[in-house]
């Protein structure tokens, strides 16, 4: 005999045999109810077709089940979503909203003034925020986190800043590519990446660090473009027109696999003319021929203490900003 469907949590509650807060709290996986509890209440709520109305329950408790994830391209208006560093790390940002209960809300921004952060979060739809990036818009990041307090950006921890950040170690990163390259006896570097966007400009500094430390020059920059074809055709022009390097720190994977690329057509051999270190590990760097050497973020890590310190900030909790250790990922490129 088919069960009678139950249409509302008073009579969820009575075919249950609890209180209706019971069953509410039960469903909402609220610890306080005893796990054999939730686990019953649960099964029975789905053999007599119950569902949550979770419109109205996110109503009554004044929040939209939706947090915002946000991607600032001010300083490349070309690059999409279909990014391979991108692509890394939403994939664990949606994993961990959802183990929530929480949509994620996905939206690409060509910043056009200094108010687009404001319309997102006092637009009403969203509980919170994840920005992937701080792209040259650090200032105005900064201005609405200092009133906004849900709000957690992947990028770096800039001196003098207080927003909250979650990312690695880039200045440590950008010296760890740099010395290994020493190490691999090479001694004309150059850094393929745009110092204006702050993780770069780290790692940039790391790179000269090194450098320095070991008696060269400062090497050589190119402000590389994080889009494939624009960053191909920049160090295309670098290998013409500057003098030779044995030796690049790329910003990104896929600056790297644009110098890999922009180096085979020249007539260059990968590593015995030039050896390449990107940033990232992305998926497709192992992929590559050669495949590349690289320095590692631990995106899976660092996408879930996004997602821990955004409801830690909505639950009204103190947190601080997280810095991870980046780790060399030796390949053939160098």
């Amino acid at each position: 005999m088919k069960p009678t469907s139950a249409a509302n949590l008073v009579e969820l509650a009575r075919i249950a045999g609890v209180s209706v807060s019971t069953v509410s709290r039960s469903l909402s996986g609220n610890p306080t109810i005893a796990k054999a509890t939730r686990e019953r209440i649960q099964a029975l709520a789905e053999e007599h077709g119950f569902q949550i109305n979770r419109a109205a329950r996110n109503l009554r408790l004044g929040r939209t089940g939706a947090i915002g994830v946000v991607l600032p391209l001010g300083h490349e208006t070309q690059q999409h979503l279909s990014d391979p560093f991108f692509m890394s790390l939403i994939g664990p940002l949606a994993d961990a909203l959802a183990d929530r209960g929480y949509d994620l809300l996905l939206s690409r921004v060509i910043p056009t003034d200094g108010q687009w952060l404001d319309r997102i979060v006092d637009g009403g739809g969203i509980d919170g925020v994840l920005l992937i990036g701080q792209s040259d818009q650090i200032e105005t990041i900064e201005r609405v986190a200092a009133r906004y307090a849900p709000l957690v950006i992947w990028g770096a921890a800039v001196q003098g800043y207080g927003q909250l950040t979650v990312g690695s170690d880039n200045i440590a990163g950008g010296r760890i590519a740099a010395e290994h390259l020493l190490a691999k006896g090479r001694r004309h570097l150059a850094f393929f990446g745009n110092p204006d966007v702050p993780e770069f400009a780290a790692r940039y500094a790391g790179f000269r660090e090194a450098l320095a430390q070991a008696g060269q020059d400062q090497g050589a920059l190119l402000p590389a473009h994080l889009t494939t074809q624009e960053s191909y055709d920049a160090i295309r022009f670098f290998l013409a027109e500057h003098p030779p390097v044995d030796g690049i720190v790329a910003a990104s994977d896929v600056i790297a696999m644009s110098a890999l690329r922009a180096l085979g057509d020249a007539g260059l051999q990968v590593p015995h003319d030039v050896a390449v270190v990107g940033y990232d590990d992305v998926m497709v760097a192992a992929q590559t021929n050669p495949p590349l050497t690289t320095i590692r973020q631990d995106v899976e890590r660092g996408a879930a203490l996004m997602v821990d310190l955004l409801f830690d900030r909505m639950a009204g909790k103190k947190t601080a900003s997280v810095c991870m250790t980046p780790q060399l990922i030796q390949r053939a490129s160098a």
